[in-house]
């Protein structure tokens, strides 16, 4: 008798509890609805897209609790202006790179990926255990903003020419569209830098209002055509290596959100990030062939057009740290983890591709 007087409490008590505990719960688990603004257009279906895989992640994450739409660009702000429509207020978020707004502050650019600096595994390595985040976070924050890495694109696609390049001399008075600090790298060399949002690309390069223009990646470079109107690509991509792009947020917005949502936000970023990699590397290799079958032609820089970029971008670093503490401390923390991964490097990654790329062609 008593035994089943103590199953009937349990049971009860049991049946009790999710009504008693349901406040705690929506206390916990709010419902939020943010907007999102991108720097880019739904047409760059891996960037783009990106920006929805987050969003996605974090619905199925909160049971559609936190919802988060995301707008192209235009929509709710031009592409160049995302950051600032977060930092003010006007949209909660934004999946743009921080390289988009180094004449804020250049520290940003570090965010995305330096001229000569680290690859898309050390820059996500020097952000999560280098001091990267604390860095760039900390020029965000004077912008009433908050940054979460949400997106690595790889080593890019080179630049595309109207002619070819044999010297530094055939950079003299190029007009070369280009992001973030590369261009006043560029200018050293007596290139002439034009930063034009990607929309405006194809046209400027078909009206010959621009000679150059870099771009992203093989599948985004042949969406926009750009081997139509420019047809030489010279690699590497030495402006920008690491490719990572970031969800920005709100200041406010961010610190009002519950810790378990924030969580939620943080590992929704870091598998958009590897969702972006990964896809990359899938439609890259297939697009670089199209292109090539095409009549695009692949060259590398001259190896003294390559020290010349290498030279002046050593010297505008230099300068550049020795008039902002902030950017000196991003340059040095950068420079000391690019030196010790790249002993590293050479024995591993390295190693191992150069001897693999040797092999192409073998039965």
């Amino acid at each position: 008798m008593r035994r089943r007087d103590f199953l009937r409490a349990g049971a009860a008590t049991a049946l009790a509890t999710p009504a008693l505990a349901a406040p705690a719960i929506a206390q916990s688990a709010p419902e939020i609805k943010w907007r999102m603004t991108s720097s880019f257009s739904k047409t760059m279906e891996t960037m783009y897209g990106t920006s929805q895989i987050v969003c996605r992640y974090i619905a199925e994450a909160t049971d559609n609790k936190f919802l988060i739409h995301p707008y192209q660009a235009g929509e709710l702000a031009p592409s160049r202006q995302a950051l600032d429509a977060v930092s003010s207020g006007s949209v909660d978020c934004a999946y743009t790179p921080t390289n988009f707004y180094v004449a804020k502050d250049p520290t940003l650019g570090f965010g995305t990926g330096i001229p000569f600096g680290l690859s898309s595994r050390q820059q996500q390595s020097w952000w999560t255990f280098g001091g990267g985040a604390e860095i760039v976070n900390s020029a965000l924050k004077r912008l009433n903003v908050v940054g979460i890495p949400a997106g690595l694109t790889g080593a890019q696609m080179g630049a595309w020419f109207k002619k070819e390049i044999s010297s530094v001399d055939d950079l003299k008075g190029l007009r070369w569209r280009i992001s973030g600090l590369g261009g006043p790298v560029l200018a050293r060399v007596g290139v002439a830098p034009q930063d034009i949002p990607h929309i405006d690309v194809y046209a400027a390069l078909e009206h010959s209002t621009i000679d150059a223009a870099e771009f992203i990646c093989p599948h985004d470079d042949e969406k926009l055509g750009l081997p139509k109107v420019a047809k030489y690509n010279y690699h590497p991509c030495w402006w920008e290596s690491g490719g990572m792009v970031h969800l920005v947020v709100n200041l406010e917005r961010w610190n009002a959100l519950p810790k378990s949502y924030q969580a939620i936000v943080a590992r929704a970023c870091d598998a958009a990030s590897l969702w972006m990699l990964a896809k990359y590397d899938a439609v890259n290799a297939p697009a670089l062939k199209r292109l090539t079958a095409a009549g695009a032609v692949l060259k590398p820089f001259p190896q003294a057009v390559m020290e010349a970029f290498y030279r002046a971008t050593n010297e505008h670093h230099a300068e550049q740290a020795a008039k902002d503490a902030h950017f000196k401390k991003a340059l040095d923390s950068v420079n000391a983890f690019r030196k010790e991964q790249l002993s590293w490097l050479q024995i591993a990654e390295h190693s191992i591709d150069n001897f693999m790329v040797s092999t192409r062609g073998r039965a």
